[in-house]
């Protein structure tokens, strides 16, 4: 299946006017990227790293991360009961191997993570502080700061990086697209960087390695929990560099964002699902616990459950919302537990110690992304991917909450392990024969708004057609060079992608919900991978089904 609308092969922009050379390039600075560099700067100093980020070092996902980090850390709790809660809420499509992967080595990983300074709240004996959110049967869900645990995780890693000062860090900076070898591997990366001196504008940095942990895609919708810098760039600039891109169908709704009214767009305020799971619930406006009798764990259930049921009574009552009651839990155990969201919640008018707090489904997390194996390795040589950027595997049709940043530590460490041993020789990069095109920036929000409406929590194939016919009908010429037609461009090719996954994936599974088809069809539980092909369009087709056999998690070619 292949789209009928060509995307563009790579980003129309000037020609570098600057030149760097760095061993290894990481483009990003959350939980992935920062961990990524400062594990392979442990396995090799010699090694020059370059980090770049969009923004400044603190300004991706991570430290909107709420809830916690997820790991068998507690007492009576194990890998294989972390392993089971993923599995089922991942619906059949993740891939066992991978998810082994991160229940074993996570508790280790986070170990280690307190050991760069991390701190994790603790009981007054001293013991870790766990709690427990959707989808898990037991306590396993470290936090910091009470509602505050991923600023907490980059403030550590920021501090770790700046004791490393052998790691070269540029902010401001974003990748335009890779430089290729002769090969079609790794041989650089282009960069637009805003304010670095010399290193202004569009530039090169030639290299042996690329690793991808530039987070999700969430702007491609007109309301997520992601910030503004999630406009998709890393799964673009790998798409069009020859990588594969899996499962970006399965795009999560967090189901309890907070309302803010028919017209609002953007980064929408998360209401972590740790505060359903201290005890607040879910009400339709007639006050009725509708979560009740929908699931084992009613309003605890795994995301995909909880949006749905959210999406299904606000379409039987014409209701813009539903209701959030954690009044209950009472004034002193808000501010001690959950401070930063009662801070944005009154922010926003809503006390919700006395009031109930209006919650809706908006888009938080991109389970697919580039297919890697193992060992973040990608279907393009010297290129690597980790973090939400990355389709590893362990998400499967649906995240299991607070897997996200156990993911980003556990799959970077694993990076770092092996390549240092395989780095690419030095290459030219060869005349780049990829047709150019962007796509002006006044399309963004009409576009954010088709995939909305159209390839949001709800879609059917009338649907999926529609926003495939808008995004083919945009034009590729007519932009003015610069980062808002960069990203828009990147938010088409990406939003493409995940609209030709979606037409082809004819069943019902997790986070992806098909009206038109909404039973499971197990004779569809493999990945639906998508690529360009030689004519510059996405081209989607099923790859193999989600294996027990370490043998078979090399990524196909």
């Amino acid at each position: 299946m292949t789209s009928h609308r060509p995307v563009p092969g790579r980003l129309r922009a000037p020609a570098p006017g600057w030149t760097t050379r760095a061993d290894v390039v990481v483009v990003g600075s959350g939980i992935a990227g920062l961990t990524a560099a400062l594990r392979i700067h442990a396995a090799d100093p010699a090694l020059h790293l370059l980090v770049v980020t969009k923004d400044v070092l603190a300004a991706g996902s991570t430290q909107w991360a709420q809830g916690g980090i997820a790991a068998a850390l507690g007492p009576g709790d194990t890998p294989e009961q972390h392993e089971r809660d993923t599995l089922v809420a991942g619906a059949g499509a993740c891939d066992v191997d991978a998810v082994r992967v991160l229940v074993t080595e996570g508790p280790e990983a986070v170990h280690e993570l307190i050991a760069l300074g991390t701190q994790f709240d603790h009981h007054p004996d001293g013991e870790l502080s766990l709690t427990r959110e959707g989808g898990h049967h037991r306590d396993r869900i470290a936090h910091a700061g009470g509602d505050a645990t991923g600023a907490e995780i980059q403030r550590a890693l920021i501090a770790a990086v700046e004791r490393a000062p052998e790691i070269e860090v540029v902010e401001h900076a974003l990748a335009v697209d890779l430089l290729r070898a002769a090969d079609g591997g790794v041989a650089g990366l282009t960069l637009h960087v805003l304010g670095e001196g010399q290193r202004d504008g569009v530039g090169a940095v030639h290299c042996r390695a690329v690793v991808l942990a530039s987070g999700g895609l969430g702007q491609v919708f007109s309301q997520s929990t992601n910030p503004s810098v999630s406009t998709g760039d890393g799964m673009a600039v790998a798409i069009r560099a020859g990588a594969r891109l899996r499962d970006l169908e399965f795009v999560q709704f967090h189901p309890t964002v907070m309302w803010l009214g028919p017209d609002s767009q953007g980064q929408q305020p998360l209401i972590s699902e740790a505060v359903r799971g201290e005890g607040a619930f879910l009400v339709d406006f007639d006050g009725t616990r509708f979560m009740q009798g929908q699931h084992p764990l009613a309003d605890l259930a795994p995301r995909d459950v909880v949006a749905k049921a959210i999406t299904r009574r606000m379409i039987e009552t014409g209701r813009p919302h539903m209701w959030l009651d954690a009044r209950h839990l009472g004034s002193a155990f808000w501010e001690r537990r959950f401070p930063t969201i009662l801070r944005v919640c009154r922010e926003h008018g809503v006390d919700p110690v006395t009031e109930l707090v209006p919650v809706a489904p908006a888009q938080h997390y991109a389970s697919g992304g580039v297919a890697t194996d193992l060992w973040g390795r990608t279907t393009v040589p010297g290129l690597y991917a980790t973090g939400e950027v990355a389709c590893s595997g362990v998400h499967g049709a649906n995240r299991l909450a607070s897997n996200s940043l156990l993911e980003g530590l556990v799959f970077s460490r694993r990076i770092a392990d092996v390549l240092p041993g395989e780095l690419r020789d030095w290459a030219d990069p060869v005349p780049d024969e990829r047709p150019e095109g962007l796509v002006p920036g006044e399309h963004r929000r009409p576009m954010q708004e088709t995939m909305t409406s159209r390839v949001g929590v709800l879609r059917h194939a009338a649907g999926l057609a529609e926003a495939l016919a808008f995004l083919g009908s945009l034009d590729h010429g007519a932009a003015e060079v610069g980062p808002d037609a960069w990203e828009t461009t990147n938010l088409v090719t990406v939003s493409t992608a995940l609209a030709e996954a979606a037409a082809l994936r004819t069943e019902t599974r997790g986070s992806h919900w098909r009206e038109d088809h909404p039973e499971r069809d197990e004779t569809r539980a493999g990945h639906v991978d998508s690529w360009l092909d030689a004519h510059g369009r996405v081209a989607v087709e099923w790859t193999y089904a989600p294996s027990t056999d370490p043998s078979t998690q090399e990524v196909p070619a």
